[in-house]
């Protein structure tokens, strides 16, 4: 009998044990997968976000930020001059618009309400002369936090009966496709809007604010009775920024009346090592008293919480590659003292070290792979909400230790917060800024390669943990192994 069939019968002499242990093995094989299938999935979640927000910096006008603050707005003479300063590989202008449906608009105006902050303007800090409005509805209902909000904000008139309030909808007009942490728009039907330096009728709108209008590509809908066409749908991931909409840079700035004027820019580095100094070069040649440049929002704790998650994931997989290391192990050194008296016998007929130690090893690796086959399923269905957990824990540390901070920062006097309670201006949506979406959206997918890698690994430890107690066993004397017998 060959080597091969009597290492494979010899796996299967006690079906109830091979069951056993397969068992086992397949829950520590499963887990070392599902974590090397999240290390994976977070390192390349961190690549993305170095790719797409880490080497972005977003300049403000100094004392404003989105809807909220003060200041001078900014100006396509800034924009150039941000341009020209080394390292800098792209600078995309943008105009913040706020809209409002023209009936409910009026019906609020009648009842002796404000159409927005800052006394019915209507535009981000002040920027619109007048109110901006559209026959959109909001795809977000006001519920409690949006009254509350609006109301905060003051009203006119002694009415005592109010209409139901309404949340702004965002119109951006931007330079080029991206949104507001610099990624590229997520275009889910249509097409994009062409070319973003030029006047056009067509726009970009988020798709629960186009589900909400029943509109589809092609559709068409007014801003201050100007009809513009639907030329796609985009998704930004939330409910918040899907109720937006795009147009083009002059676009935005034609309907305002505002020609010129930018709400804020969105400027690109070449790497991550110059983009502190591209920082501080944008801050001279802008002047802080005119620009305020700022980081990607808390990008860092993001990436610092990701690679937290990474480590993690590796030590797991670590840790449950040496467990399985050690069931083989254990497995073969019983399997090994049940056949000394076998040992004996192979050695004394001439059967060399070599011949007992890989009929262990091949017996080893037929359990292994048998459990490494389930333990590939357990891993493909259990990866992604592993990772999702252990992100999930990393993030709501993060975002407490961030919180505390943006808290502080609030009661000093920072940016307040429109809206319906949506999150920070500017689109941050929380403490961990822009970062958090891309942080919170790790997909793990077990790909063939991983499991390929992590299943090479499992059958190397199996290897090594079947061969040291055949080999011990096979240098011993033929005649020391049968008198123990």
């Amino acid at each position: 009998m060959s080597v091969l069939a009597r290492s494979v019968g010899n796996a299967f002499r006690n079906k109830v044990r091979t069951a056993a242990v397969v068992a086992v093995l397949a829950v520590a094989i499963g887990l070392a997968l599902a974590m090397l299938v999240a290390n994976q999935a977070v390192g390349a979640k961190v690549q993305e976000l170095n790719a797409s927000v880490g080497t972005v910096l977003t300049v403000n006008p100094a004392g404003g930020q989105g809807f909220e603050g003060g200041g001078e707005p900014l100006t396509a003479e800034q924009a150039a001059s941000a341009a020209s300063v080394p390292n800098v590989t792209s600078v995309v202008g943008t105009s913040s618009l706020r809209l409002r449906n023209g009936a409910e608009a009026a019906a609020q105006t009648a009842a002796g309400t404000q159409a927005g902050p800052g006394g019915g303007q209507g535009g981000p800090a002040g920027q619109n002369a007048t109110t901006l409005t559209t026959s959109l509805t909001a795809a977000i209902d006001a519920g409690t936090l949006g009254g509350r909000n609006q109301a905060a904000n003051g009203t006119t008139g002694t009415t005592t009966a109010q209409p139901v309030r309404s949340l702004p909808i965002t119109a951006t007009g931007i330079g080029a496709e991206v949104d507001t942490t610099g990624k590229a728009l997520v275009i889910t039907a249509g097409t994009g809007l062409g070319d973003y330096t030029a006047e056009s009728a067509n726009a970009l709108l988020g798709t629960s604010l186009a589900e909400k209008n029943n509109l589809a590509i092609g559709s068409t809908f007014t801003i201050n009775d100007q009809t513009f066409t639907v030329a796609g749908l985009f998704d930004s991931g939330t409910t918040f920024g899907n109720n937006a909409l795009y147009l083009t840079l002059p676009t935005a700035q034609t309907v305002a009346e505002l020609p010129g004027e930018l709400s804020s820019m969105i400027v690109t580095v070449d790497s991550m090592e110059n983009l502190e100094a591209a920082k501080t070069a944008l801050e001279s040649a802008l002047g802080t008293d005119k620009a305020d440049v700022t980081q990607g929002q808390n990008l860092e704790s993001a990436v610092s919480s990701l690679g937290s998650v990474k480590n993690i994931s590796f030590i797991a997989f670590l840790a449950a590659l040496g467990t399985a290391g050690l069931i083989i192990l254990l497995i073969m050194v019983m399997l090994v003292r049940e056949r000394s008296r076998e040992i004996g016998v192979l050695k004394a007929i001439g059967a060399p070290n070599r011949t007992i130690g890989l009929q262990f090893v091949l017996e080893a690796l037929v359990l292994v792979a048998m459990g490494s086959a389930v333990g590939a399923a357990v891993a493909s269905f259990a990866s992604g909400g592993i990772a999702s957990a252990l992100i999930s824990t990393n993030t709501t540390t993060t975002a407490a230790t961030t919180g505390r901070g943006a808290a502080m920062a609030g009661a000093a006097g920072g940016v307040g917060m429109p809206g319906g309670g949506a999150g920070f201006p500017g689109g941050t949506g929380g403490p961990l800024g822009g970062a958090s979406q891309l942080l919170t959206s790790v997909t793990a997918s077990a790909s063939p390669g991983v499991i390929a890698a992590g299943i090479a690994a499992v059958f190397g430890v199996a290897i090594i943990g079947a061969l040291v107690p055949a080999l011990l066993t096979a240098r011993i004397r033929p005649i020391e192994v049968l008198r123990g017998e």
